[in-house]
């Protein structure tokens, strides 16, 4: 049995190595992003006799150092997708890093992009999506206090106009800040306002409702308000749910545009397998999270490091405590 693998840029450079050096029998085995998101892996066999016997002996090399056990635990603990966490797991083999923490987030760094929002300024608005409750409106009034307290020029949108007093909540969190709360009604009214607004404020949130990700109105409905106003999407979700129910929703608000996947609740679940299902399916980069009820500092932004010990048990805490000034101002708000 003949068992290689290749790292290349590109996959097309990847399979030329496999061909060239194992022929047009050769049996691909499996294939992963490299160390560090650059370029790809190619594991391949030559006989495909040797295949499933191949497979065994990666699978069980993999499961023999003991950051890989623990990183595997900690995923089954999670919930993730048996087939996420052979990936990640033997992203954690191939990286051949001792320290659980160190290789896991080698590991996720090599699965997932992370790519917080900014908190200063914008080109395009962002348009916080997602089903109903998962927390969207709260997520917009968190941001734009995250903004506002560092003096930038904040611009908000409702284009809630679906859920009874969906306006008002958030009104409620733009007064205190003295931010006026603009309202559009539908995807013609939201150009109208986006363009009215362009030149005035550093960085824009569009609050948006809440809708069914499996009914083709409720998407077709989005996908008018993304086009009209030329916004990024970012898809709002509360950690906690079922992985495999939350990568068909991740896959559906990915199709009409979003690009990052913001989780909201993780200051009241333990698990997860849910967020990372949904990042993975649809893709979606990482941007923030929300682990706390306050507005004031209430979302923070997330790396492979942050969720790396957030995954495996650790004592260190994953949300910085809050200093005396901030908890006067949460406070307040």
């Amino acid at each position: 049995m003949r068992l290689k693998s290749y790292t290349a840029p590109s996959m097309a450079e990847a399979m030329h190595m496999v061909r060239l050096e194992l022929g047009a029998d050769a049996i691909i085995v499996s294939t992963q992003r490299a160390a560090g998101g650059k370029g790809v892996r190619i594991t391949a066999a030559l006989e495909p006799a040797d295949v499933e016997e191949a497979i065994g002996e990666m699978l069980a090399e993999a499961n023999g150092t003991p950051a890989a056990d623990i990183v595997r635990d900690a995923l089954v603990e999670h919930g993730l997708p048996p087939r996420l966490i052979e990936r990640l797991v033997n992203a954690v083999h191939a990286n051949t890093i001792d320290d659980p923490q160190d290789a896991c987030t080698a590991a996720l760094e090599a699965g997932f992009a992370f790519a917080p929002l900014p908190d200063h300024g914008a080109p395009r608005p962002f348009m916080l999506v997602g089903p109903p409750g998962n927390g969207k409106s709260m997520v917009v009034a968190k941001l734009t206090a995250r903004s506002a307290l560092r003096n930038r020029r904040v611009g908000v949108i409702t284009a809630d106009n679906v859920r009874a007093g969906a306006t008002e909540q958030l009104a409620a969190f733009t007064r205190i800040l003295q931010i006026d709360l603009i309202s559009a009604r539908g995807p013609d009214s939201l150009r109208r306002v986006v363009e009215e607004s362009t030149g005035q404020y550093d960085i824009v949130f569009i609050d948006s409702p809440g809708l069914n990700p499996f009914k083709l109105t409720d998407m077709e409905y989005l996908t008018a308000l993304i086009e009209a106003a030329n916004v990024e999407p970012i898809l709002v979700l509360a950690a906690g749910g079922d992985p495999v129910e939350a990568a068909e929703i991740g896959e559906a608000f990915g199709a009409v545009g979003a690009t990052r996947l913001l989780a909201t609740r993780l200051d009241t679940t333990r698990r997860l397998g849910s967020i990372m299902a949904a990042a993975d399916a649809a893709p979606l980069m990482f941007c923030d999270v929300s682990a706390t009820p306050h507005v004031a500092n209430g979302v923070t932004p997330i790396n492979a490091g942050t969720m790396a010990r957030m995954l495996l048990p650790t004592p260190l805490q994953t949300i910085p405590a809050k200093s005396a000034s901030t908890t006067t101002t949460e406070a307040t708000l």
